[in-house]
């Protein structure tokens, strides 16, 4: 079996489950088998996740804010997540 390349892969809208349902997301994923060069090299073992860790939402930033978090490389999002929770700590210890 080959890889599927980008250009291959099922458009957001039509995946087989909810992308932003952790729940329907493991499901699907349950005992799939990992292979690579059509050789099984392991099968996904991690269970159900409790509850959903972080919630997906749309904000508005300031250009240069989202520059400046993005040119920081991968983890953007959870280092402006890091800011913002340290702000939340210090004003209400403050309140």
């Amino acid at each position: 079996m080959k890889s599927a390349t980008t250009s291959q892969m099922l458009p957001f809208d039509e995946m087989p489950y909810d992308p932003e349902d952790a729940e329907a997301v493991a499901d699907f994923w349950e005992g799939a088998t990992i292979s690579h060069q059509g050789r099984v090299i392991g099968k996904a073992t991690r269970g159900k996740q409790r509850e959903a860790v972080k919630i997906a939402v749309s904000i508005r930033l300031s250009p240069d804010v989202l520059e400046y978090f993005k040119r920081g490389g991968d983890g953007w999002q959870t280092r402006l997540d890091d800011v913002l929770k340290s702000y939340v700590a210090d004003h209400q210890q403050a309140a």
